[in-house]
């Protein structure tokens, strides 16, 4: 049975990731701050594997790594998926902890998840494995007010080509999923946002269309790769000019 452990599984992208997984047969490992919403899961699927865990914190997320692959035997894929949005306003509205707080999760987080799957990943017999690194729309264009999200996703495209690189000597395929407007409760917010405003509703996409993207890369023979993956609801202006 292949293994895949995913964070911030206990809602949105993530959520419908783990969920699609287990009903594919994988034993899935399930890493948030909220263990409640992660037992829900667990509780009705007998291959998922709850690991809370805050991905900022280096030895929790080491420890829910090596706890779920000694569980599942070896660690085939992480879905390092973990993020946040953050405020939206204008650089010189956001404080410092705005800042902060965005970068921890969406950054740090994403660097101390890819660190302890990749020493796994080294380690293990057969050694080798797959990081699927959650990027977004906004690592190639930003959304209006979105500087701390936007700056941590292109970071987070310069971590999936640098894995992609120094993985190669042991077995480590990396890369990136760029998801646009899947409807999760981030995308809700921003329609609750928007309508206030006047403006029109966001196009936007089932989320299980990214997660069935996600499954695609990590069903992939290990002598393959999705470097990098963009997956949108179709009438995004994402491509176009002014």
């Amino acid at each position: 049975m292949k293994s895949i452990l995913i964070t911030g599984a206990s809602s949105g992208i993530g959520r419908a990731t783990a969920e699609l997984f287990l009903n594919e047969g994988w034993r899935v490992g399930l890493v948030a701050r909220r263990a409640e919403l992660l037992e829900d899961v667990a509780s009705r699927y007998y291959t998922a594997v709850a690991c809370p865990a805050d991905v900022t914190d280096p030895d929790a997320i080491k420890e829910a790594v090596e706890g779920f692959a000694n569980e599942a035997g070896r660690l085939d894929v992480l879905f390092n998926n973990a993020g946040m949005f953050g405020k939206q306003a204008e650089i010189d509205e956001i404080s410092f902890e705005d800042w902060r707080s965005v970068v921890d999760v969406n950054l740090n987080g994403m660097f101390l998840a890819a660190q302890a799957a990749y020493a796994q990943m080294k380690r293990q017999s057969p050694k080798g494995g797959r990081i699927i690194n959650n990027g977004s729309l906004s690592a190639h264009s930003p959304r209006e007010h979105s500087i701390c999200y936007t700056t941590t996703k292109h970071a987070i495209t310069g971590l999936t080509k640098t894995l992609s690189l120094d993985g190669r000597a042991h077995d480590i395929a990396c890369g990136q999923i760029d998801i646009g407007n899947a409807r999760t409760d981030l995308v809700k917010d921003l329609e609750v946002r928007r309508a206030k405003e006047g403006l029109s509703p966001l196009p936007a996409m089932d989320v299980e269309n990214a997660a069935r993207a996600v499954m695609h890369m990590a069903n992939l023979p290990a002598e393959a790769n999705v470097q990098f993956m963009t997956i949108m609801a179709t009438k995004m202006p994402f491509v176009g000019r002014g």
